[in-house]
């Protein structure tokens, strides 16, 4: 964890970059500009769509590749040159969507950076107000899997999707990546879809070690890119399992805990 040696900083958006009203404090985006002068490459990695990412990268000025939708997608901010893109494979989004209709669970899909819901309920409605992107209604979800969906998303009551999880582990095995990004997000997407694949592949892009990148986040869906990193950093109010892999533990969305690691470890400030 040597100071100075970091040259890509990966960070999550919701509860890591964002305070709980959804701000980006004056002090992280004063650390984060103070970085990318100083020649690092500072990008997001979230769970969220494209678009909805979109604005917050303007927000800071950030003019690099981002990673979306928990590492399906990585997509260029200034000419939206796709440079990494895995799907839900056919056969597999189609068990999902049969799912989902047994169980008569809320779904949603996504197809050329498109919301798709099945119905038009609170649970949509909720989820687009959260992420700012418009929703629209597609109640053939079985030609929304035959497109490929960049990814899947059932929404519910923790506790549901808690107690599903298991049986949907046990079905699909290594056949695809499920994840959470909230307790009442249950997403299933490519197996090379995490948010360490895409981390690593942006570093080659950029030709930097994975010795020499950061990342940062607070939930299920960080682990892969917390452990990959050469500085894997968890938010100090990260769930429990992402602190115990952690090189390091931050404040919390509420403290500057992203501007306290780019003072600590990039800015070298005390």
């Amino acid at each position: 964890m040597n100071k100075g040696l970091y040259r890509l900083v990966a960070i999550d958006i919701d509860d890591t970059l964002l305070t709980d009203d959804m701000q980006i404090t004056l002090g992280t985006q004063a650390a984060l500009a103070a970085a990318i002068e100083q020649g690092v490459v500072v990008t997001l990695a979230t769970g969220r769509m494209y678009p909805s990412a979109r604005k917050i990268a303007l927000q800071l000025q950030l003019n690099v590749p981002i990673i979306t939708y928990q590492g399906a997608l990585i997509k260029n901010l200034l000419d939206g040159e796709v440079l990494y893109h895995r799907p839900v494979p056919e056969d597999i989004a189609l068990e999902i969507v049969a799912f989902a209709k047994e169980r008569g669970l809320h779904l949603q899909g996504y197809v050329n950076d498109t919301l798709l819901a099945w119905e038009d309920n609170d649970k949509v409605k909720a989820y687009s107000a959260l992420t700012n992107v418009p929703y629209q209604i597609e109640t053939d979800f079985v030609s929304i899997a035959r497109q490929g969906s960049t990814k899947l998303l059932i929404i519910d009551d923790p506790a549901i999707l808690d107690a599903m999880t298991p049986e949907l582990r046990s079905r699909f095995g290594d056949r695809i990546h499920i994840t959470k990004s909230k307790p009442y997000f249950l997403e299933f997407l490519h197996v090379e879809a995490t948010k360490g694949h895409a981390l690593l592949h942006l570093a080659h892009h950029y030709g930097i070690p994975r010795e020499q990148t950061v990342a940062i986040g607070d939930s299920w869906n960080d682990h892969e890119m917390i452990e990959m990193a050469g500085l894997g950093v968890a938010m100090g109010n990260a769930v429990d399992s992402l602190k115990q892999i952690a090189d390091f533990v931050t404040l919390s969305n509420h403290e500057d805990g992203v501007k306290a690691v780019i003072d600590k470890f990039i800015l070298d400030r005390k």
